[in-house]
């Protein structure tokens, strides 16, 4: 069962009980001013598709957002927690992406690193960011720190097990939800920007249609939030009416 929600995170997360999933995997907003002056700068000028929206990092979540993180989740994996270090504490266990690979030249800086709640020893990842390279057939990014499904696929495999709840309060482009979709494991979304969350939507439902890479499930989508009156119910290529709340609430 998927759940996507339209509007603010700390809204619906103050919703939920203590502990009620089991992982937050999530890249929240950083704040770097890549939409300096509503124009794409730095990594997000080699973007093959961009949406509209760019108000994606106009504000930096505060510490109200990671302590509600950390009441409603057993465990933790955020990515650019560097940015916010004051709302984190020390772990033993770091997530190292390498998107380079072997590539000898790429647009974007050659590694990111997620934090994690888990005590482990830390894991390096080696998943090229096709998407950012030009004329690349492979998955194209569509939001600026999107990441590739492939990626949060291998991580997910690693650090959650069969049947547990995974949520992305920032869900952006959707590349959890899909991440989840392949692996046949429970996903709720959040997502504030309405354009934003429409892209997710599609591409976890355009995920559900695909053949199961891991397991032969194809688990439904319930919407709520956002401007549409009508959302629906999306299992293995039906669709059923459903009851939506609405939520205005911006951060």
């Amino acid at each position: 069962m998927f759940t996507l929600h339209n509007g603010d995170c700390l809204q619906y997360m103050r919703s939920m009980q203590d502990k009620s999933v089991d992982l937050i995997l999530t890249d929240p907003p950083y704040g770097i001013g890549i939409n300096q002056n509503s124009k794409p700068v730095g990594i997000a000028s080699n973007l093959s598709r961009m949406a509209s929206d760019k108000t994606w990092d106009d504000n930096i979540p505060s510490d109200e957002y990671f302590k509600e993180m950390f009441r409603v989740s057993k465990n933790q994996i955020v990515f650019g927690a560097n940015y916010f270090w004051e709302s984190f504490y020390s772990s033993p266990c770091y997530i190292i992406w390498d998107k380079r690979g072997n590539l000898p030249k790429v647009p974007f800086c050659d590694t990111e690193f997620a934090w994690t709640s888990f005590d482990k020893m830390p894991k390096k990842y080696t998943v090229i960011n096709h998407g950012f390279i030009k004329d690349s057939n492979d998955e194209k990014t569509i939001h600026p720190t999107q990441k590739p499904s492939e990626l949060f696929v291998n991580i997910l495999r690693d650090f959650a097990k069969d049947g547990q709840v995974i949520f992305d309060p920032f869900m952006g482009s959707g590349t959890a939800g899909v991440a989840c979709e392949r692996l046949g494991l429970p996903f709720i979304g959040c997502e504030i920007s309405t354009e934003y969350f429409q892209i997710a939507e599609k591409r976890i439902k355009s995920a559900a249609l695909q053949p199961g890479l891991f397991t032969p499930s194809n688990p439904s989508v319930q919407r709520t939030g956002g401007e549409s009156g009508q959302q629906n119910l999306f299992s293995a290529g039906e669709v059923l009416p459903a009851k939506v709340t609405r939520q205005t609430t911006r951060r």
